[in-house]
């Protein structure tokens, strides 16, 4: 497959925006605002195309926005598609065998590490009650501890 077959970083950032079309997250805002925040954590961490895609799609098939089947026929390259389907939760999954997938697929820390940045970022939890300000802040803790990642530089 040449490159120029692939879904470009513009097209699958409107795919993604369409996708999550009408969506929010915990603090009310559109959800497409995490997805770019995301991506250009990604980018600002030095990460590639592949990964800079990965994070525009990082929670479509998790939040049923497009599915498995779609992910698979996308004109994506071979890492996209792994590490989106790395840091795409499943039921029931412990958070072990979650962070042990991410580890174990390359370039896919780097997206997880720019998706909990982002969602622990303390002024957007902020706008959230304090039981789910702190749930969410220890959870998001918990997975950076099982990932290896040290604490955000403030």
């Amino acid at each position: 497959m040449t490159h120029t077959s692939q879904l470009t970083l513009a097209e699958v950032e409107a795919t993604a925006r369409a996708a999550h079309a009408g969506q929010t997250d915990k603090a009310g805002r559109p959800y497409a605002e995490h997805l770019q925040t995301v991506a250009e954590g990604v980018r600002a961490r030095g990460g590639d195309d592949e990964q800079i895609a990965a994070a525009w799609l990082h929670d479509a098939v998790e939040d049923d926005a497009l599915s498995e089947r779609w992910l698979e026929e996308a004109a994506l390259s071979r890492r996209t598609k792994d590490i989106v389907r790395a840091v795409t939760k499943r039921a029931d999954e412990p958070p072990k065998a979650y962070a042990g997938r991410i580890l174990a697929t390359p370039g896919a820390l780097l997206v997880k590490e720019a998706d909990l940045a982002h969602n622990a970022d303390p002024a957007r939890l902020a706008v959230l009650d304090e039981f789910t300000r702190r749930r969410l802040t220890e959870k998001y803790a918990r997975m950076r501890a099982l990932l290896g990642l040290v604490a955000d530089e403030v």
